[in-house]
């Protein structure tokens, strides 16, 4: 999203409050309020106890970028396709509100959107001009968001095969970078390849996978505890 070109409008087709980098003024009426403070609500409720959000503002805020809910989070309408995304141009997280509708799906979607804010200040990552980049984000925030978690997918009426996990990685990553980039299917998925063992195994900052909120404190431990470990070598 943002830095716009006429040939590429980098999604923000999917958010029209912002489209071209711009919000645009609506008229608010009872409903849309509503929604706006419903998403409010369940966005202060994520970011207060999933453990997930928690681990990812305090390794943020540890790589000196403070996220404040006011600032760097924002509940809009979306198309209809989308449930969030993150605007680099002004380092925020979008959150649809007419999408997400239960306390999970937004704990979800705020910590796969989280991944994205981690990567972008932990990293120079090129968002609008190197796909490489964006794939790489796209298969992390969803190994560890639990977009591919077995609850999830069994929800989905996916079942399980040895590597179905890295499977839902790959084609949610796929889905994510078609759906902002005017790309061919082949060439994101030849990027998506290329870029796939070196982010699939890049977990920060967690330690490991986190496969559940319970084991996400443990994984993030993990993952603070490395130059302990290394040190032990």
């Amino acid at each position: 999203m943002g830095q716009t070109k006429p040939e590429e409008d980098y999604g923000y087709d999917l958010f029209p409050e912002r489209n071209s980098g711009k919000k645009k003024i609506t008229v608010v009426n009872a409903s849309r309020f509503l929604l706006h403070r419903k998403c409010q609500l369940m966005l202060h409720f994520a970011v207060e106890t999933s453990p997930y959000a928690k681990f990812l503002l305090r390794a943020m805020k540890n790589s000196g970028c403070q996220v404040y809910q006011d600032r760097h989070f924002a509940c809009e309408d979306c198309d209809g396709m989308v449930n969030g995304g993150f605007d680099a141009a002004t380092s925020q997280v979008v959150l649809c509100q007419n999408n997400i509708h239960q306390q999970s799906h937004m704990n979800r979607v705020v910590t796969h959107e989280l991944i994205h804010a981690f990567d972008h200040c932990r990293a120079h990552v090129d968002w609008f001009n190197n796909f490489r980049h964006l794939a790489c984000s796209e298969i992390r925030a969803a190994n560890l968001s639990g977009d591919c978690s077995f609850s999830n997918e069994v929800a989905r009426f996916h079942f399980g095969m040895k590597s179905h996990h890295q499977e839902c990685v790959r084609d949610r990553a796929l889905r994510s970078i078609l759906a902002v980039r005017k790309i061919s299917r082949q060439e994101a998925e030849k990027i998506v390849d290329e870029v796939f063992d070196t982010c699939f195994n890049d977990h920060a900052p967690f330690g490991r996978i986190p496969h559940s909120k319970g084991d996400a404190k443990f994984a993030h431990r993990d993952y603070e505890n490395r130059s302990r470990y290394y040190a032990n070598l």
